[in-house]
């Protein structure tokens, strides 16, 4: 089977703080929204064909979401995570980096609790 492109969909609960939170603080491009009866859904680019569409209809915690409310986390490959890591604090999000024997990553929340973590692109290996 051959996939023309791969994508997420992210149910949320704070749905316009979502997507402000991955459209301006992630910088995710916004690919097209849609708001009507049938829907409301925005879905970013998230480069390489990937996409992550967010939507109504989830459930938000504060803070961190256990494994057991959601045991998915969205990583995003960067270049340097200290540099990312930075960049997103000073955009207000609370940021844990860790040094891990396979690599770096620096993990953080978005506005339902959902865990997402930034992961070093040099170390990572396939």
């Amino acid at each position: 089977m051959e996939f023309s492109r791969t994508g997420v969909i992210l149910c949320t609960e704070n749905y316009s703080q979502c997507v402000s939170f991955y459209s301006k603080v992630l910088e995710l491009p916004i690919m097209f929204s849609l708001n009507n009866e049938h829907s409301q859904l925005t879905c970013c680019d998230m480069g390489s064909g990937n996409y992550l569409m967010i939507e109504k209809g989830g459930i938000a915690v504060p803070g961190k979401k256990s494994t057991e409310q959601n045991p998915v986390w969205l990583r995003f490959n960067v270049n340097d995570v200290e540099e990312a890591a930075k960049e997103l604090s000073m955009k207000g999000v609370d940021i844990n980096v860790r040094r891990e024997e396979w690599g770096t990553v620096a993990d953080f929340t978005d506005p339902d609790g959902n865990v997402c973590s930034l992961r070093d692109e040099a170390t990572f290996k396939q």
